[in-house]
């Protein structure tokens, strides 16, 4: 090549503008990694439930309490929204609905149905 050019090579994080696809995506992996380290949490639980009933009252209150709330709240809509978005990837692997609008659509209904799916679960759980 004959000289350089000073020209980016990909788009900037400054002039791109996110997408709902995009932003979807990011939050897909970002589930899973949640999904992960509450899952540490389910095993130190089930750890703690074997080792006595004092460990077991010291983990569970953690649970309990307003922040392992919002943890369990937080992972429960992790874990709805992981499955939605799994099923939608797995539709797309199909070659089915690969169209922008199909796109968006989808993506919408992922977000309505993984916040529905909490709002069941934890309406259920504290009736």
């Amino acid at each position: 090549m004959s000289g350089s050019v000073d020209r980016p090579l990909s788009p900037h994080l400054q002039v791109y503008r996110p997408q709902l696809t995009s932003v979807l995506s990011i939050l897909h992996r970002m589930t899973g990694v949640f999904l992960s380290l509450g899952s540490v949490f389910l095993a130190a639980w089930i750890i703690s439930a074997a080792m006595g009933a004092e460990v077991f009252e010291c983990v569970n209150g953690m649970a309990a309490a307003w922040y392992g709330q919002i943890l369990l709240l937080g992972w429960s809509y992790a874990l709805f929204y992981h499955l939605c978005n799994g099923i939608r990837h797995l539709v797309w692997d199909a070659g089915v609905g690969l169209d922008i609008k199909t796109s968006y659509t989808t993506g919408y209904v992922v977000v309505a149905a993984s916040l529905l799916l909490t709002v069941i679960v934890w309406a259920c759980a504290l009736l």
